[in-house]
């Protein structure tokens, strides 16, 4: 199985950016489709973008299309969110999630129940 860490997060103020990273061990990550999930106190986990194991299909929540991008390095075993104009509502707990995908397999996944492997978690705060 793959071990999931993501880094990256902190406090910054509304507008500014932050790049969040993913980093995988454990098992071969290049076919293993990822998405960014994110929770803030008192909700549920939420879906906020994926990408396929190929790299070539991704998928952004409405409300984070525009400032948030979610990409992959194969290389080194990561996967990146960008964020950019950062809102004091993107406040949350931002874990990665992964999945193994067969070769045919150009899709990316949205939901929770959709993905195996977790990381532990990165707090983002946003500041107004």
């Amino acid at each position: 199985q793959v071990q999931l860490v993501e880094s990256g997060g902190g406090l910054v103020q509304a507008g500014g950016s932050l790049r969040l990273s993913c980093a995988a061990s454990g098992r071969t990550f290049s076919n293993y489709a990822m998405g960014w999930f994110r929770q803030a106190p008192g909700k549920e986990r939420e879906f906020v973008a994926a990408i396929s194991w190929r790299g070539d299909n991704t998928y952004h929540t409405d409300s984070v299309k525009g400032r948030f991008t979610v990409s992959r390095d194969d290389a080194k075993n990561t996967v990146y969110l960008q964020m950019n104009s950062l809102k004091p509502e993107d406040t949350a707990v931002y874990y990665c999630a992964g999945r193994v995908s067969a070769y045919s397999d150009r899709n990316y996944y949205t939901r929770r129940v959709e993905y195996a492997y977790w990381g532990q978690g990165t707090q983002v705060t946003v500041s107004s």
